[in-house]
């Protein structure tokens, strides 16, 4: 595992990971942590953290990863939020690490046990804990609010299922296999599959952090050149970020050729924005079949489909009306007028299944639209939330993902998220189509559009647009970008947004993790107050 990228990189074999992670388990077991015991875990710097998750395990506890503040998060609130959390999930101690040291005032204040990982050395722990398949090992917060926070309750025997069934459908091979990474570590996809898998199966891992990211999206192409990876992963809104900085770079600057799985999930995926991607890494002897489509969720511990290995991104081509009003997914011809595209996602992983099913429960069939939803051994058991335990599965197993989507040819399509579909004259409009289109506009910054459901107040709904654009505050131009992403958005859906909002950079509601958030924006719509 190499860390400390781009100024001082510190390569540990997982072994000298392992006999860290013993001395702090020691430590905590001799400092009185029982099995079972529920751990936070407050640090940013990925060295420190993979010794201190394997540590809680290997003592017999589970492990949380607390949202860390920003330099504009509101200490304040943050102590709050967290302080739910911890009560929440019933938290003995937080484990607290670098850059956060400085927070030990506020966790002080709150009367909250802490230890800092840098003092933590005792005898290493001879032999693990023993604990059942059915014990939490993660409790994974989700991205939800953080003034009313809920925990994916994530067993042994969920982590070690989905894992194995990543291992296979991926065809990871510990021999040959580079991982590269900068996700967040409190975030399903940062620390499942780019912490555990490789620390579980010994695959080499080189690990930065979102900061390091963001300060120099080109980070990322230069360490998988320069450490010849394989595989990375990543959110859509980064596939376009990093296109458009790789666009500026020199022919020859990187060495993309080793690429064989570039994961893209975690949010709608936008075909638009992987051509973009594949486009520009082409430069760089990247093979556009790299790219990997996937749908996933923390309540199957992290990966529910992938899609086949080395088939780039496919495409369903879709009939429009059909869809809307008929709920079927038709196929047609790309070239068709206002045709919807949707990514392939693969069949489900081993070890799960997805089914499709109506309002009433009945079974949908072929390219029938409905909810999705899954049942298998990686399927969390519930939540933990601050009204207490929630079951997730029906008698029968099945989870509801809150998605909507079809099947085709054993491969799950996900249209986007029930809660976010707008309903007009009869149509489900899908929000993701909107977006697309606002971010087709050239002056909206890439992967900052949300479509806006609005009540109307009436049976008859609205939706607005709200954007980022570097454009906010100059007048002229907001109008001329405003009339333009109405044009686009008429033309992808045949409806015209009730308002299109346009604000500065930074401003739309994100969660922890980046994605953004669509009920959170309507309050940024004036006409919606």
């Amino acid at each position: 595992m190499t860390t400390g990228e781009p100024g001082e990189p510190v390569r540990r074999s997982w072994a000298e990971v392992h006999e860290r992670a013993t001395r702090v388990a020691g430590a905590l077991v001799a400092g009185g942590m029982t099995r079972g015991a529920s751990v936070a875990v407050l640090a940013g710097d990925p060295a420190a953290i993979a010794p201190a998750v394997q540590a809680v395990w290997l003592a017999g506890g589970s492990t949380t990863m607390l949202h860390q503040p920003t330099a504009r998060t509101d200490l304040a609130e943050w102590a709050e939020d967290t302080l739910r959390v911890l009560r929440m999930i019933d938290a003995e101690l937080v484990l607290l690490g670098t850059p956060f040291d400085a927070l030990s005032a506020v966790l002080d204040q709150h009367g909250v046990a802490y230890r800092r990982l840098d003092e933590l050395d005792g005898e290493p722990l001879a032999a693990p804990v023993e604990v059942d398949e059915d014990m939490p090992a993660l409790l994974q917060l989700t991205s939800g609010s953080t003034a009313d926070p809920k925990a994916v309750r994530i067993t042994h025997g969920n982590l070690w299922s989905n894992a194995e069934g990543m291992r296979v459908a991926a065809a990871l091979d510990p021999g040959s296999d580079v991982m590269v990474s900068w996700l967040p570590l409190f975030h399903d996809m940062g620390m499942v599959g780019f912490l555990t898998v490789p620390m579980l199966l010994g695959i080499e891992l080189v690990k930065v952090t979102p900061p390091d990211f963001l300060a120099r999206p080109t980070l990322w192409p230069d360490l998988i050149s320069r450490y010849g990876g394989t595989i990375t992963a990543a959110p859509n809104f980064a596939y376009a970020i990093v296109a458009r900085r790789m666009n500026g770079v020199d022919d020859g600057a990187f060495d993309l050729s080793a690429l064989r799985l570039a994961l893209n999930g975690a949010e709608p995926i936008d075909p638009v924005a992987v051509k973009a991607f594949t486009d520009a890494g082409a430069r760089f002897g990247m093979p556009a079949e790299c790219v990997l489509c996937a749908y996933g969720m923390a309540e199957t511990t992290l990966g529910v489909a992938f899609a086949p290995l080395f088939s780039g991104l496919a495409v369903d081509w879709v009939d429009p009306g059909e869809l809307e009003a008929g709920k079927r997914a038709v196929p047609v011809a790309p070239d068709t007028p206002n045709a919807r595209a949707f990514p392939l996602n693969g069949p489900p992983l081993p070890g799960l299944e997805v089914q499709v099913v109506d309002e009433s429960g009945a079974v949908r069939g072929e390219r029938e639209v409905g909810q999705l939803r899954v049942r298998g051994e990686a399927v969390t058991p519930g939540y933990l939330t601050v009204d207490g335990p929630l079951a997730t599965q029906d008698a029968d197993g099945w989870l509801d993902t809150g998605d909507e989507g079809y099947l085709v040819d054993g491969q799950v399509v996900v249209c986007g998220r029930r809660k976010d579909v707008i309903i007009m004259g009869g149509r489900n409009i899908y929000p993701t189509d909107i977006e697309r289109a606002a971010l087709s506009v050239p002056g909206v910054r890439a992967g900052n559009a949300i479509a806006v459901r609005l009540d109307a107040g009436t049976r008859r709904e609205r939706f607005a647009v709200v954007v980022e654009s570097k454009l906010a505050g100059e007048d002229d131009a907001v109008k001329a970008l405003s009339k333009e992403i109405s044009a686009r958005v008429v033309d992808a859906v045949g409806l015209r947004p009730f308002s299109v909002v346009v604000l500065k950079p930074g401003s739309l509601p994100k969660t922890p993790s980046g994605k953004l958030r669509r009920s959170s924006a309507a309050s940024l719509v004036p006409a919606a107050g």
